[in-house]
């Protein structure tokens, strides 16, 4: 197979200073998102819908010498090995008509959708305690275990009920760590490691190429993937495949996307590549869909890294946020004869962007959800309140109730958008590169800005996007001292385009 060309990095960067997103998840302006379907009004409607599960879709036909078996089943629901439909418990499988009404309008068109280990509730119960000394990466305080934050007076008390095994907090912009948890536990992290496949890989690969499947495309997947229904023989665009990994957590789309990336070792070396490069140390790549395997691990510090980086990519925050989709299906002939591909809406797993079985989260724009066995359910999120954007990641909740990471971080996010500018910073998300290994175990308040002012400095692959947007070679004389100032914010281009119902 030729290998893809690889384009400069930065040809999926933004190079303005853009607003985040509009207000409140409310309609914009007529913007396009290149065949997404996203309907803002229908998903502030399902506030109060139960969720449903969507149990027959066509799905890849290639057989189970192509699985790559596993004892590590995703919990929740069981999957057949070969053709991905699910079995969904009696406890689950009768939904309100009202709920099922409200997500059918909410999709359009919505054909079924397979059942998928990434987002489904419950995982590991193993309570092992995070060891006394991890990583000091962004700071000393966040290599120390149990939950570290630093209130000044009359800030808000964090939130009780908080089960997840770790946990982070961060102001997406400046990387302030507001308040973390065992911030560098490395724990599986699950599908949640798509957001590393997609900022390595999304640069490398223009949206409309095409690529017909092949069976060994589709080889090694784990027993129980979560599937969007890819197929053998059948052509789909690197904007299709896409789709399928974000809004489906899709692990034929992403094995597609490595086989077009000259295969699953290659790929992982550079995952691994683009880790290290992110200052992500806790992340050790076995698979790229995240998988549970041996070995595999991340942390909430690291995968909050490679959320804020992938978000400084358009398409990126384009696929992230896309609530529903049409995916390409089969050939069917008309009553003429002719033949055409029909398609079917894939839904995203992100609840509380579709606010399927919990309030829809006001202000979110993605980011990415998994779930399996060793995991449990993992999540990070980016949101917005007035000026203010966070991005929070929760890992691993004890707490066994349906949905529960997504009500944990939905609790954090409320608390961090209050305790923004009454709580002392307890670390900071570092920069990728050398000048941000070289401060990485910075601790305290001056660990904090030298890390966040040497970005400029940095002269890593991704060049320029990593120097705050909007300063000039001449402003930056001009502000002289006082340039760390504005170097130590990293703004966030635009996240979220919407398209009105209209």
């Amino acid at each position: 197979m030729t290998q893809l060309q690889t384009p400069k990095a930065s040809r999926n960067q933004d190079t303005g200073r853009l607003s985040f997103m509009v207000s409140s998840m409310g309609t914009a302006s007529h913007t396009s998102t290149r065949g997404s379907a996203v309907n803002t009004s229908a998903l502030l409607s399902l506030s109060s819908a139960t969720p449903g599960t969507f149990t027959s879709v066509p799905t890849p036909s290639f057989t189970s010498t192509h699985v790559r078996h596993s004892t590590r089943k995703s919990t929740g629901e069981s999957t057949d090995k070969i053709s991905g439909k699910s079995r969904t418990p009696a406890r689950r499988a009768v939904a309100p008509l009202a709920a099922t009404a409200a997500a059918l309008l909410l999709c359009g068109p919505l054909a079924a959708a397979p059942a998928h280990a990434a987002d489904q509730p419950g995982g590991s119960t193993d309570a092992v305690k995070p060891p006394a000394h991890m990583s000091t990466v962004g700071g000393k305080r966040l290599g120390r275990p149990d939950t570290q934050v630093d209130p000044k007076p009359g800030a808000p008390a964090l939130p009780k009920g908080l089960s997840g095994k770790s946990w982070l907090v961060a102001d997406a912009e400046s990387g302030d760590v507001l308040a973390s948890h065992n911030a560098h536990w490395q724990l599986p992290p699950a599908s949640t490691l798509k957001m590393l496949f997609a900022d390595t890989l999304l640069p490398k690969m223009p949206k409309t190429k095409t690529h017909k499947v092949q069976l060994s495309d589709l080889e090694g997947m784990g027993e129980g993937s979560s599937l969007v229904g890819v197929k053998e023989n059948y052509t789909y665009s690197v904007h299709d495949l896409w789709l399928g990994v974000f809004l489906r957590s899709g692990n034929d789309a992403v094995h597609v996307l490595s086989a077009m990336n000259g295969g699953v070792p290659a790929t992982v070396r550079e995952m691994q590549a683009h880790a290290k490069h992110l200052n992500a140390r806790d992340t050790h790549v076995v698979t790229p869909d995240g998988y549970d395997e041996k070995g595999q691990v991340s942390s909430a510090y690291d995968l909050t890294l490679f959320a804020r980086s992938g978000l400084q990519k358009a398409d990126f925050r384009e696929y992230c946020s896309t609530a529903t989709a049409q995916f390409p299906g089969v050939f069917q002939k008309d009553k003429k004869g002719k033949k055409t591909r029909s398609s079917f809406g894939i839904q995203n797993t992100n609840r509380l962007l579709t606010g399927l079985g919990v309030e829809p989260y006001k202000g979110i724009a993605g980011v990415k959800n998994g779930n399996t066995t060793n995991a449990g359910a993992t999540f990070t999120g980016v949101a917005q309140r007035g000026n203010r954007v966070l991005l929070v990641t929760v890992m691993n909740p004890q707490e066994k109730q349906p949905n529960e990471v997504y009500r944990e971080t939905a609790k954090l996010f409320d608390w961090g958008f209050k305790a923004s500018g009454s709580v002392n910073p307890v670390g900071t998300l570092v920069r990728p590169g050398a000048a941000g290994a070289n401060h990485s175990s910075a601790g305290g308040e001056d660990g904090h800005k030298h890390a966040q002012a040497s970005v400029s400095t940095d002269n890593g692959s991704s060049g320029g996007m990593w120097t705050a947007m909007g300063i000039t070679g001449g402003s930056l004389a001009l502000l002289g001292a006082v340039a760390f100032g504005v170097h130590r914010r990293w703004p966030l281009p635009e996240l979220v385009r919407r398209r009105s119902r209209d």
